[in-house]
């Protein structure tokens, strides 16, 4: 069947969205392509939120049938933490069908140049943009987030992390020509002429292991990175969170038959209940790239174990918030709450750990006492969540059973600060809302310390107290070595204290944010502009994005000829 998109006609639509992107890594500047407003969304009526829910609607209780080789049977079982049934079943993979499958279209993609790929891609991400909505709806009911954190970070974010990786894949395979011409003289004899040949070739099939509370902001980066390198990509979602990635299959493989390749360059293997089929996929010698957000454990066996795959891991960390001083304690307070709050603590990046000089800190509402801090602190999230509609908003749902067993279990390691409470969804009944608890700790305690020094996922924070601004930075230092971060956080109004945190962050290798009191959190990143984890420290081996997320996805083949 002929082409409906040429590589001519994706290159006229794409190319200046591409060169916008080239020009966002280089200088780091702000810039979406994607809006992340929902009334962006409302001029087309099949972008509309009402459209989006009735597309929702329309899936649950359906089989998506993907038209993948090697089907054998359905998957289905995700329950959406807002307390409905999603219904909707998913093809079960043979793999032994499926993978050869996939490798029989890689030549021709591999030969359609860097240029296409990437067009191909960002095609990919517009249609994906197109059903923004109808993601929203599917991100919300896997992932428990709020809605218009669904819409924003599940939506336009993530799709800006995609094309992010497909800015930097293209800017790695154009570094070394096409082609070139090589003489060497020879003195009196005829000089060596030779015509060199260079071909980004793709390593093989990729492997993304998809999250639970993130699985499109989390599996975009390495889905695309490796198909704009070349590669087929193989998608494992999470259990629990399989729609909107097998959505973005479906996408995916519309986009790669009309533009005239092999559909299976990208494919979805749902699991069934117990199954466990990451570990048989990633040990697969047709596996040679595999993408996983999830635990340190199993993060570490990937690593360990998947020998013949280049292995990129987002696990766990403990992220840290050395306060020592503030010229705007308000504001200082405002914005730890919102980030102690959003999406009900989820994020791999939210603050867990405050370090705070027991003796107290200095403000420009003058000294504030360890227990001062802590005790308005819990008043900033009591004031923020006082209202259960803007709680609702904020807080989402809870997403599994594991993380309501950890708050719960929370209050019990020291004195609580602020206690977590219940909040009803008169939407959904059935979601588990509970606002976050601040545990007080001290520091010098051994058995504080087996709970500061574990990450404890979920909407539970532990207000540390320290012996000094000093011992603060030596905690952070060894948690970040030992443990990794994701984040870090510090407020200082000493020239000092900022120059010893960014020290320690700079040798241990973790993104810092200083004195945040606006609108801008420690927990958020913005894609083109700043860095996701550094690949420095144990919570990630990679960062979202670099040249070092996308350069090792290929490699160079040279073909000599004598001129």
């Amino acid at each position: 069947m002929a082409a409906e998109l040429t590589a001519h006609e994706l290159i006229a639509r794409h190319r200046p969205t591409l060169d916008q992107a080239l020009e966002a890594i280089r200088t780091r500047a702000y810039w979406s392509p994607h809006p992340e407003h929902p009334k962006a969304y409302g001029e087309n009526g099949s972008l509309d939120m009402a459209a989006g829910k009735a597309a929702f609607d329309a899936l649950l209780g359906t089989r998506l049938d993907l038209g993948q080789p090697g089907t054998d049977g359905w998957v289905d079982g995700e329950t959406s933490p807002y307390g409905i049934e999603l219904g909707v079943s998913y093809p079960h993979a043979d793999l032994d069908a499926l993978l050869p499958a996939m490798k029989a279209g890689m030549r021709a993609w591999r030969d359609a140049g860097a240029e296409t790929r990437a067009v191909v891609c960002l095609e990919i991400l517009k249609r994906i943009s197109d059903r923004t909505m109808e993601f929203a709806q599917a991100v919300m009911h896997t992932s428990g987030q709020a809605f218009m954190m669904a819409f924003q970070a599940g939506g336009p974010h993530a799709q800006d992390r995609g094309m992010e990786a497909v800015a930097y894949a293209y800017v790695e395979q154009i570094r070394t020509p096409d082609t070139a011409e090589w003489t060497k003289p020879q003195g009196k004899r005829d000089p060596l002429a030779l015509t060199k040949q260079f071909v980004p070739v793709p390593r093989g099939i990729g492997l993304v292991i998809g999250c639970n509370t993130f699985p499109t902001w989390n599996g975009y980066p390495g889905l695309f990175a490796s198909l704009a390198t070349g590669n087929a990509v193989l998608v494992k979602p999470h259990p629990r969170a399989v729609l909107p990635l097998a959505l973005t299959v479906q996408v995916a493989r519309q986009v790669l038959t009309e533009a005239g390749f092999d559909p299976n360059l990208v494919a979805l293997a749902a699991e069934r209940p117990g199954e466990g089929i990451a570990k048989t996929l990633a040990t697969r010698p047709e596996i040679r790239i595999i993408d996983y957000t999830g635990s340190t454990e199993f993060g570490d066996w990937l690593e360990n174990n998947a020998r013949q795959a280049e292995v990129y891991t987002e696990k766990a960390g403990v992220n840290s918030v050395l306060v020592e001083s503030t010229g705007d304690y308000k504001g200082m307070l405002a914005n730890l709450a919102f980030s102690l709050s959003l999406y009900s603590g989820q994020m791999c990046t939210t603050p867990q750990n405050l370090l705070i000089p027991r003796d107290g800190i200095a403000t420009d509402q003058g000294p504030k006492s360890f227990d001062e801090v802590t005790a308005d602190l819990a008043k900033a999230v009591d004031g923020l969540l006082g209202d259960d509609a803007r709680a609702n908003a904020l807080l989402g749902a809870i997403v599994n059973p594991d993380v309501k067993a950890r708050l719960e279990a929370a209050a019990g390691l020291g004195e609580v600060a602020l206690a977590s409470r219940e909040i009803a969804n008169p939407e959904f009944p059935g979601a588990v809302v509970r606002t976050p608890v601040i545990v007080k700790l001290d520091g010098s305690k051994p058995d504080a310390e087996a709970a500061y020094m574990s990450e404890c996922f979920g909407p539970v924070s532990f207000a540390v107290a320290v012996d000094s601004a000093d011992d603060a930075a030596e905690l952070l230092r060894r948690t970040i070595r030992e443990k990794g971060a994701m984040t870090v956080g510090a407020y200082t109004t000493s020239p000092e204290v900022e120059k010893t945190v960014q020290e320690v962050c700079l040798e241990e290798a973790a993104q810092l944010s200083l004195n945040l009191t606006g609108g801008v959190y420690v927990n958020q990143t913005a894609a083109f502009s700043d860095f996701h984890g550094s690949g420095g420290n144990p919570a990630a081996n990679a960062a979202l994005c670099d040249g070092a997320f996308v350069a090792n996805r290929f490699r160079v083949v040279e073909v000599r000829r004598e001129a």
